[in-house]
């Protein structure tokens, strides 16, 4: 029997962050009253607050974008005379987005004034930051009896708490009301074991119980970038998965923001979470592709069963064909060629096509011999092969043109490989030809099959020669990201398209000497094997990704044994050209 885990004693550091060091910004906002998108905004009121403490003030009148009514007018004392003269919102919310930087937003029926707050920045050009939310009519509500209040509006809370400051419909005094109320509010929640914003968060959104339960698996995790594995009581992996800050995500879990059905029943047989702490986020990300691929949890849907996709595989026959696959087998010595993964069977059918299309290779699954049988032109399997219609054999010159037939081959080799100006041009053809006989959806079909091919083979054509690389080392200044540890250089040893080390040099170090320890003790990397190709896909592509990221440093590129290194490049005829030049398909060249 596995042994009970020992009790530990949790610090609020572990149980998520302490309301008392907890920055908040109050926010009220005034408006003509209409729907966010018209731009309404007429005042803008914040108050910044820790630990009980005012850190500052943000007020002023707003230019609306739509006439203020005049019920509103009575409402608020707000005048359009009173906001001619004013900034417009594009002009305040860059102020008023600098000043709650890194806080707690804060309102009164939150919903509200965080909707006018998106709408106006999508207005104005200015990405909207998502902050986490506050929402003390939420908290009222979950804590204020009708024997106490008749509502839970501000002004009635005001009352029931008596605030310094009544609200009045006008913003900086409505903040300040709130301030008093959240305030109030908070202090009832200390009686119910409310300490840290997440059981603040999670006790608005009112979590079910089963759940808050489980919140003690979340306790100890490390506040870094990593994978969590979530473990059921025989120790099975139920559910993997990775981020820039382990202990912030699982806790997520157990919190009513969670409303995934699949994900609630994972942590309700949940009975573990056992952290794997990584260097840099793109160590987790390989490291999550590679425990799905070994322990397959039920509740992953996605990278699961890497080796199960589908391929398209050009056959090792006497005359090869077209086939759709779910294993990459041992036999590319033989003549056979791979072009994968597809996502679906469907989209696999679709680039089948298309190099039907383009080369006339045979379509019947037959088996044929080099020859026709020696029994008499009857018995020839060639000749019988002239009523499936297949213009590649050559049946009306005997059947036996197979050098022909080899050239067509080698020209779809070539297409899987990184010339796919056969396939571009008949595909092109065939469009605009649908296209001018106004056969439109005929068209477009020919060209969502041009497309599926050429995607798969653009992605296959970018893995191909980082997987034939020995070994690459590369390089990314650290910058203050969330999930990136303090340092100078993220380096990255990259074996045959896999990850075979990682590491962040100390901030102000030469990272030579670190490269060269990266080198020595990086993992060794076999050549991947025709078998493994499914495994390598996902984790080939996060390393593409990442090299590709602006501000990527090439250090070296290495050969075996000394060797020179086989060039890392593209066909310039590759799919990925073809896949620019269908972009202006149509058009003059």
């Amino acid at each position: 029997m596995r042994p009970a885990p020992r009790p530990q004693q949790a610090s609020f550091e572990d149980l998520g962050r302490p309301l008392v060091g907890t920055t908040f910004v109050v926010v009220d906002l005034e408006t003509t009253g209409g729907a966010p998108a018209d731009g309404g905004i007429t005042e803008v009121g914040a108050v910044k607050v820790r630990g009980g403490e005012v850190l500052g003030e943000l007020q002023t009148l707003v230019r609306p974008d739509s006439p203020i009514p005049p019920a509103v007018q009575v409402l608020t004392g707000i005048t359009p005379a009173m906001v001619a003269g004013a900034p417009s919102a594009a002009q305040v919310l860059p102020s008023l987005l600098e000043f709650a930087r890194g806080a707690v937003l804060v309102a009164h029926n939150a919903r509200y004034d965080t909707a006018f707050l998106a709408a106006a920045c999508r207005r104005a050009g200015l990405e909207w930051p998502k902050p986490e939310v506050v929402d003390t009519l939420a908290l009222a509500r979950r804590l204020i009896g009708r024997d106490e209040a008749r509502d839970h509006k501000l002004g009635t809370l005001a009352r029931l708490f008596g605030t310094a400051t009544a609200p009045d419909h006008r913003a900086l005094h409505d903040a300040r009301a709130t301030v008093e109320v959240l305030h109030a509010l908070l202090e009832r929640l200390g009686n119910r074991g409310v300490r840290t914003l997440e059981d603040l968060q999670d006790f608005a959104a009112a979590a079910p119980p089963a759940r808050r339960a489980k919140k003690h698996l979340a306790l100890g995790l490390p506040s870094a970038p990593g994978v969590y594995l979530f473990r059921d009581g025989r120790g099975r992996v139920l559910y993997v998965g990775t981020s820039v800050d382990v202990r912030r995500r699982v806790a997520q879990y157990f919190t009513a923001s969670e409303t995934r059905a699949r994900m609630t029943e994972m942590v309700n047989a949940a009975a573990e979470v056992v952290p794997v702490v990584c260097a840099t986020p793109l160590e987790a990300r390989v490291r999550e592709l590679r425990l799905i691929a070994e322990h397959s949890p039920p509740y992953n849907r996605r990278s699961k069963d890497p080796e199960r996709a589908t391929w398209v595989k050009l056959t090792a026959e006497a005359w090869p064909r077209l086939s759709l696959v779910k294993q990459v087998r041992e036999d590319t010595a033989a003549g056979a060629e791979y072009l994968g993964p597809f996502r679906s069977a469907r989209t696999a059918e679709q680039a089948v096509e298309a190099l039907h299309d383009a080369h006339p290779l045979r379509r019947c699954t037959r088996r044929i011999p080099r020859a026709p049988r020696p029994d008499g032109p009857g018995a020839c399997v060639l000749a019988e092969l002239g009523r499936c219609g297949a213009p590649c054999l050559g049946v009306e010159r005997g059947g036996q043109d197979a050098a022909g037939y080899a050239r067509v081959v080698e020209q779809v080799r070539a297409s899987l490989r990184g010339d796919a100006g056969a396939a571009l041009e008949v595909g092109r053809r065939r469009m605009l030809a649908l296209a001018g006989e106004e056969r439109f959806e005929e068209a477009a079909a020919a060209r969502d099959r041009l497309e599926a091919f050429l995607r798969t083979a653009e992605r296959a054509q970018r893995r191909a020669p980082l997987q034939a690389l020995p070994e690459l080392v590369a390089a990314r200044r650290c910058t203050p990201e969330p999930g990136w540890r303090e340092g100078g250089w993220e380096l990255v040893l990259v074996r045959h398209g896999r990850l075979a080390g990682t590491t962040v040099t100390p901030r102000g170090a030469d990272p030579v000497p670190h490269v060269a320890a990266l080198r020595a003790t990086g993992e060794a990397v076999e050549p991947p094997g025709p078998g493994r190709a499914g495994l390598l896909v996902e984790e080939t592509d996060a390393l593409l990704a990442w090299l590709d990221q602006p501000g990527v440093r090439l250090v070296s590129l290495a050969g075996a044994e000394g060797a020179q290194a086989p060039p890392w490049a593209l066909p310039v005829r590759g799919a990925g050209w073809a896949r620019h030049r269908l972009g202006t398909a149509g058009t003059a060249p």
